[in-house]
């Protein structure tokens, strides 16, 4: 698996921009992810604020991740700006039957492929060596294309779950 997904993102966007990445229940299909591909295009081409064209960015990383990007560094986001790619994400999570909005589902990469664990599982996969210290971690919480570019897959023990982590002090 191909992990420098930091080649993907566009270097013409602000380190600033704003970044929302949404997380998939499930890995879609290789033609389900073509569509995807279309309908994310369609919306980055007519993404609008107070009237003007928002410079935006949209993908699927590793066949379950959408990441959305807005570089607001010349043009403000409006609050309805925002709520457009929230009822494009729920759009989508209706098409292709999938969950992109559950923030209790965390995803990691074990055995070179992404594996979804919802975070009441954490502790039981950390004390069965399901996952460790330095399992790779997607760390959705990122905010900006800088952190998407350097803190979004990161090991474990680099991430907010590292009090989870046995021996670490809180």
């Amino acid at each position: 698996m191909d992990l420098q997904y930091q080649q993907h993102i566009p270097a013409g966007f602000h380190d600033n921009s704003k970044v929302w990445i949404y997380q998939s229940s499930r890995l879609f299909s290789i033609s389900e992810a073509l569509e995807l591909e279309k309908i994310l295009n369609d919306f980055i081409s007519n993404w609008e604020s107070h009237g003007s064209l928002i410079k935006g960015y949209a993908s699927l990383f590793f066949g379950q991740f959408i990441v959305l990007m807005a570089d607001d560094s010349s043009a403000r986001l409006c609050g309805s700006s925002a709520d457009k790619s929230i009822r494009l994400i729920k759009e989508i999570e209706q098409k292709f039957n999938v969950d992109l909005l559950n923030r209790q589902s965390l995803g990691f990469i074990v055995k070179d492929k992404v594996e979804i664990l919802p975070l009441n599982q954490l502790n039981y996969a950390l004390e069965n060596g399901f996952i460790d210290a330095d399992t790779l971690y997607f760390n959705n919480l990122v905010t900006n294309k800088n952190m998407l570019l350097n803190d979004w897959l990161v090991p474990l023990k680099n991430s907010w779950l590292k009090t989870k982590l046995p021996n670490t002090a809180h």
